[in-house]
C-alpha cells in the first residue's frame, strides 16, 4: 500500500468509491481524523492495522450514520444506551454493544462487544449515508503518536500509504470520543475519557462508573498506557516551578493560559488565554505536534483543572508522558 502521495480534497463520491473498492481513506470527524476502511471487510481492517502499525489486540470503532444501521450490527441496545444515543448522537460518544456474529473478530480484537459511533462532521456523515457498511476508523496517524486534527497532519504522516484524504478542515473537538459500555446489570461504565463530558452523560443516565485505568490488555479502544505521545519527552508539573528549574535547557512549554517572560514566543504555546477547557482540548494535539517539530530537547506542560474536558486533557497528557 504505497502511493505517490495522498490526494487531499472534498469529493465525497471519490472517497465512497475508494472505500467500496476496499481502499483506505482518511476522514474528518469532530474529534480527530480517522483512517477509514470497510468495517465488515477483514482485508481492509488488516490494512488499517498495517498502515498504522497498530497492535491487533487494540480494538477499533465502527462508524455509521444512523441508529438503524447500528441495530444491524449489534444484538441488543440497553435502554440507557438508547437514551445516550438520542441526546448525544451524532457526536463524540462511542458506545460498546454486543456484536452480531457477522462482525469480524479482528475489528473487536476477539471481544464480544463492538464500539460504535455516529460522528457529527457533515462531510463524513454524508459519506457514511452513501455506504451500506460501517467504517472502522481509528485515528489517522502512526500508532501511539499524536492524533491528527487536520488533513495536513494526516498527509505529513500517512500520505504515502493511502490514496485520499477527505478534507473537513480543523476538527472542532480535537480529542477522541468518550467511550461508554454497560455491565451485566446494564449499568454504564466509562472506559475512555474524551470529547463528551462526564457531567453531561450523568445528566442523562445518572451516575456512571469510571474504568479508565491504563491497560496492556484493552477491552475498548484507546485504553493503552502509552499513547498520543510526541517523539520528544513530555514532563507534566507546576510550570511556575519547572520553567525556572530548566532555564538553562532548551525546552518548549504548552500551558493552559499562562505565558512566561524570558521564553521566546516560538517556545511556548498557550491553549486558551480565556481559560476555556473546550478551546484547550481543541488545540491540544495540534500544540503537541507543533512543539514536537521544534528544535527543543523536551516539552513541559501542566495538569489542567480536573473538570469538564480538562479530565480528558489530563488523560491524554498522562499517557503522552508515559514513554
Amino acid at each position: 500500500m504505497n502511493y505517490q502521495m495522498a490526494e487531499i480534497g472534498t469529493n465525497i463520491d471519490q472517497a465512497a468509491a475508494l472505500l467500496q473498492s476496499g481502499k483506505l481513506v482518511a476522514i474528518p470527524t469532530e474529534t480527530v481524523y480517522g483512517l477509514a476502511g470497510n468495517a465488515l471487510d477483514e482485508s481492509a481492517i488488516l490494512d488499517i492495522f498495517k498502515v498504522k502499525k497498530r497492535p491487533k489486540f487494540d480494538p477499533l470503532i465502527a462508524h455509521t450514520d444512523s441508529l438503524e444501521k447500528i441495530k444491524g450490527i449489534v444484538t441488543h441496545i440497553p435502554e440507557k444506551a438508547l437514551m445516550l444515543a438520542e441526546v448525544f448522537w451524532p457526536g463524540p460518544l462511542t458506545i460498546l454493544l454486543n456484536k452480531k456474529p457477522h462482525i469480524p473478530d479482528i475489528l473487536t480484537s476477539g471481544l464480544s462487544d463492538v464500539a460504535v459511533r455516529i460522528p457529527r462532521h457533515p462531510l463524513t456523515h454524508t459519506l457514511l449515508s452513501q455506504l451500506d457498511f460501517p467504517l472502522a476508523a481509528p485515528s489517522a496517524n502512526p500508532f501511539g503518536y499524536i492524533s491528527p486534527t487536520s488533513a495536513q497532519h494526516v498527509q505529513d504522516q500517512l500520505g504515502a500509504h493511502i490514496p485520499y484524504i477527505l478534507d473537513g478542515g480543523t476538527c472542532a473537538v480535537g480529542i477522541e470520543s468518550t467511550i461508554i459500555g454497560f455491565n451485566e446489570h446494564e449499568q454504564p461504565i466509562v472506559y475512555r475519557l474524551g470529547g463528551k463530558k462526564i457531567d453531561d452523560i450523568e445528566q442523562v443516565v445518572g451516575k456512571v462508573k469510571l474504568r479508565i485505568n491504563h491497560s496492556s490488555d484493552p477491552i475498548a479502544p484507546g485504553m493503552l498506557k502509552s499513547h498520543y505521545a510526541p517523539s520528544k519527552r513530555l514532563i507534566i508539573g507546576n510550570l511556575s516551578e519547572l520553567v525556572p528549574r530548566f532555564h538553562k535547557r532548551n525546552f518548549g512549554v504548552i500551558s493552559f493560559h499562562q505565558s512566561f517572560d524570558g521564553l521566546t514566543a516560538d517556545r511556548q504555546i498557550i491553549l486558551s488565554k480565556t481559560r476555556n477547557l473546550d478551546e484547550a482540548a481543541r488545540h491540544l494535539f495540534g500544540a503537541l505536534r507543533t512543539m514536537d517539530q521544534k528544535d527543543v530537547e523536551f516539552i513541559i506542560t501542566e495538569k489542567f483543572p480536573d473538570m469538564g474536558l480538562g479530565q480528558a486533557i489530563n488523560d491524554r497528557l498522562k499517557r503522552a508522558a508515559t514513554r
